[in-house]
């Protein structure tokens, strides 16, 4: 029932790309990139800007395929995104981590975790502005502000027993607010997103926690910052703080940090050589992502997307 569902949402969002006839008036680059999540915004956190190319009173389609890759892990993505009337975005993407070092977790009891083990995600994501217009305002106080949710599920394979383990679910679903300014005569973008959340590694080791780990959501800010260099190319950076939820049912199984999450940050540079591409390369620490089996090591390394919109 579950793969059907999705695959009429793609569908959906795949048929909704015939009806798209925005040739735009949207400035390059003002409707951001697509996140990790699939919601327009920069890689890591999503801004109030509605995705594609569409303006008020047109309808527009997005498409993006992204690669990460750390020190330890990897994650491929891939998604689609209708934008309605510069007024509503929705999207769907899939997530597929590569979580091999945690065939280590069978020294620490038998969970049988086997060699090579990939996590994927799905999100649905759903994105509406509430106020203001982020070029119109460009001369006021006013930024864009917009609400989202996005609602994760989790396909853990053998890993489903370490999450039974930290009494973590496999489906959530986040809610945030996101304001963006954009400041046209100083080529500067600043966005604010505050996240209600509760899920471990944006969900792909589930939700929650058994106590005496944090099983509540919590607010979680997020910030971006992107500088104009031309008309279509533009740098920047993110940070994206994170609940932790685990860390404490690491530490009273004996653990100590094994189970810490640490936030994101990046420095990227987006470039956009026609209205229908864009191209987002950037430099990623993810911090500690079950630093217990893999050394301590902070997870650095790249993050490449690339999006076709209309």
């Amino acid at each position: 029932m579950e793969y059907r569902l999705q695959c009429t949402l793609l569908a959906a969002l795949a048929g909704a790309a015939g009806l798209a006839h925005a040739d735009t008036g949207k400035l390059l680059l003002t409707g951001g990139v697509s996140t990790i999540a699939g919601s327009a915004g920069g890689g890591l956190t999503p801004w109030a800007v509605v995705g594609t190319n569409a303006t008020a009173g047109e309808v527009g389609f997005s498409g993006h395929a992204t690669r990460a890759a750390t020190q330890d892990y990897s994650l491929n993505g891939y998604g689609v995104a209708v934008g309605l009337h510069e007024r509503v975005e929705l999207s769907l993407a899939r997530q597929d981590f590569d979580a091999s070092p945690a065939v280590a977790l069978n020294g620490i009891a038998p969970f049988g975790v086997v060699p090579g083990q990939h996590i994927q995600m799905d999100i649905v994501g759903v994105k509406v502005r509430v106020a203001g217009d982020a070029v119109l305002d460009a001369d006021r106080f006013m930024p864009q502000i917009a609400v989202g949710l996005e609602h994760k599920r989790t396909r853990p394979g053998s890993l489903g027993s370490v999450l039974d383990f930290l009494g973590t679910r496999t489906s959530g679903t986040d809610v945030y607010v996101s304001a963006t300014k954009l400041f046209l005569a100083q080529s500067l973008l600043v966005n604010g997103t505050l996240r209600y959340t509760n899920a471990n590694q944006n969900g792909l080791l589930g939700f929650g926690s058994a106590v005496p780990g944090k099983n509540s959501r919590s607010l979680q800010p997020e910030f971006s910052v992107a500088y104009l260099l031309s008309k279509n190319l533009a740098v920047g950076a993110e940070y994206r703080f994170k609940p932790n939820n685990l860390q404490a049912l690491g530490a009273a199984a004996g653990l100590g940090a094994a189970l810490r999450e640490d936030d994101w940050k990046d420095i990227f540079i987006a470039w956009a050589p026609s209205k229908h591409l864009s191209l987002t390369l950037a430099y990623v620490d993810l911090g500690r992502i079950v630093p217990g089996i893999t050394n301590n090591r902070r997870q650095t390394g790249y993050y490449l997307s690339a999006q076709v919109a209309f």
